[in-house]
């Protein structure tokens, strides 16, 4: 049964966020466009503690901005690379610093933080290959990476590690995914049903912004931006953490059974009544649940 803690940010992320089902296309593109013009793009460091003491943070050029966070009272010789997630047309959000920040603590790595380009202005074309080559270079010097994300984040970088293997690149050594939206194309009908019972995420909203990702419909099904529908042989040893009051969950089922027709290594996690990306959220005993688990599989 979930926590009280839990029953209450359910409650409150949906009208801090200010969710609700679409109105109109037009005008979330709108609003969504001019929301661009103006967002600050720097790095959201105000909620983790003592960040300016800890971390020293250079910001790299690959095509866009990508943010390099290293510890700065000890060495590592070990790459987080955190794809955020946010639909594709969020920034990211200090939610994302803080828990990056502290799962690199833990496991003793830097921190990649890429902010890659936003819909509805751009789509996965104007980021995947800058994203791939990068991470392949974290992963060139280093033997390897810990890929992660959340949500879009999350279907992010198991499309990246789609890629990298594909291109014969430097894979990494792990895959964590919150939640991963990794099938845009919403194939699994159960998709509507939980659109019902989740208090966050709306199916309306879900299907513009995947069809502005994507760019067009004929590449809602393409491996770089539905990777749960790709060949997943070969991958790099994964964990899911997902929730079943999330309208992402029935893809989250639907990679979990492909990884096991493919025999692709992924443990997937699923929390009864949870809600979307939970394992990141913070003040609630399921995340501390989570972020253990977490920790011990990539130790």
């Amino acid at each position: 049964m979930p926590s009280l803690r839990h029953a209450l940010l359910a409650t409150v992320i949906p009208r801090l966020r200010k969710a609700g089902d679409l109105d109109s296309e037009p005008a979330e593109r709108a609003r969504v466009e001019a929301d661009h013009r103006t967002l600050d793009r720097s790095l959201p460091t105000r909620s983790t503690p003592g960040f300016a003491k800890r971390w020293e943070v250079e910001v790299a050029d690959i095509g866009f901005p990508c943010h390099v966070l290293t510890p700065r009272l000890r060495h590592v010789h070990r790459t987080l690379y955190y794809v955020h997630g946010g639909a594709f047309m969020a920034p990211i959000d200090a939610v994302h610093v803080r828990y990056a920040t502290r799962l690199a603590d833990a496991i003793g790595a830097r921190v990649v933080m890429p902010d890659y380009p936003l819909a509805p202005e751009h789509t996965w074309a104007d980021s995947h290959d800058a994203l791939v080559a990068d991470a392949a270079r974290w992963a060139d010097e280093e033997g390897g990476i810990v890929l992660a994300g959340d949500s879009a984040g999350g279907g992010l970088a198991l499309a990246m590690a789609l890629s990298m293997r594909d291109r014969g690149l430097t894979p990494a050594t792990h895959l964590v995914m919150h939640a991963p939206w990794a099938d845009l194309t919403t194939s699994t009908p159960e998709t509507r049903e939980v659109d019902a019972v989740d208090p966050w995420l709306f199916y309306s909203k879900l299907e513009a912004y995947a069809l502005w990702w994507a760019g067009s419909e004929a590449d809602l099904g393409r491996p770089e931006v539905s990777p749960a529908l790709a060949d997943l042989a070969g991958l790099p040893k994964a964990l899911m953490l997902h929730g079943t009051r999330d309208l992402l969950n029935p893809g989250c089922r639907l990679l979990a059974r492909r990884a096991a027709e493919a025999g692709w290594d992924l443990t997937s996690i699923e929390e009864r009544d949870l809600i979307h990306v939970y394992g990141i959220l913070p003040l609630i005993p399921e995340a501390r649940r989570a972020f253990t688990q977490v920790v011990d599989f990539l130790r």
